[in-house]
């Protein structure tokens, strides 16, 4: 069966005046339209289609990349709100909509949502859900500590950030473990760090017992060593407004960050700057 919300590889069967038209190895066939077909396509080719319901409600192949699959979660936009519901760009010509049920609040044209993408087993659509906490569950966990997951970044919180853990569970990043910006619909690997007794998730940007540091502004500098190359153009000598604007720490903490990196053989302090020592580098 072709499965709309999804990507299908699918053979091609014949050239039409029409598209395409391509097909499972059920029998089922759906079109692919000329503005989506291109010289190389044979018949007899197999390709990777997103399958969804055009305007007029059938199915309908798109060579186009969707924002978002079938139970999955991204972040998108409102294009429009309508009588019926909200309407969001999701890269291909037909909208997505968020019915008025679905909205945790009502949407606002032009802002920008983390939305859930489901099917409606009755009709057969596609829609979208901003009610994001009924498709996500703590109760079976489903992952281990130290494990690598992949996180949606979900809401800023008073602690830290919330994220959607392997699109299944809820977890948090605690602000003081966060050292470089984050935004709503960020995707990025983490890890977990600790399941805890009440199913709360708490995750880490950074790999567990990794590295070892003494304070969390040795863990800071170290991750901006990391982003630039293994090296900074800061030393001791340094004002201190320039180590603020460049780090947002003081000269004094950052001379006794830099003294444990140091003695850790983590980095070297040259004349210019200081560096990352090379296995260092090499180990992330």
């Amino acid at each position: 069966m072709i499965e709309i919300g999804k990507y299908n590889q699918l053979v091609i069967l014949r050239q039409t005046s029409v598209g395409l038209f391509l097909g499972d190895e059920s029998g089922e066939e759906v079109l692919l339209p000329n503005k989506y077909c291109s010289e190389n396509m044979k018949p007899e080719e197999m390709i990777k289609v997103f399958v969804y319901r055009d305007s007029s409600e059938k199915k309908i192949a798109t060579t186009l990349t969707p924002g978002i699959l079938l139970h999955e979660f991204a972040l998108l936009q409102v294009t429009a709100v309508s009588e019926v519901g909200a309407f969001l760009d999701w890269g291909l010509e037909k909208d997505l909509m968020v019915p008025f049920r679905e909205q945790r609040q009502k949407m606002e044209e032009n802002r920008w949502y983390i939305v859930y993408l489901d099917l409606d087993h009755k009709t057969d659509r596609l829609y979208a859900s901003n009610k994001i906490e009924k498709f996500l569950q703590n109760e079976e966990i489903l992952v281990t500590e130290n494990e690598e997951v992949k996180l949606l970044i979900l809401q800023k919180t008073d602690l830290g950030y919330s994220a959607i853990v392997n699109n299944t569970h809820k977890g948090l990043i605690f602000e003081n473990e966060v050292f470089k910006e984050l935004n709503i619909g960020d995707r990025l690997k983490g890890y977990v760090k600790k399941l805890r007794e009440d199913n709360k998730i708490d995750l880490s940007i950074q790999p567990i017992g990794y590295k070892n540091f003494n304070d969390a502004n040795s863990e800071l500098i170290y991750h901006k060593l990391m982003e630039n190359a293994g090296f900074l153009p800061i030393t001791d000598h340094s004002t201190p407004e320039e180590i603020y604007s460049k780090l947002g720490i003081s000269k004094k903490a950052f001379k006794r960050s830099i003294g444990a990196l140091y003695k850790q053989r983590k980095i070297e302090i040259q004349p210019e700057g200081i560096k990352l020592i090379s296995n260092e580098t090499s180990d992330s």
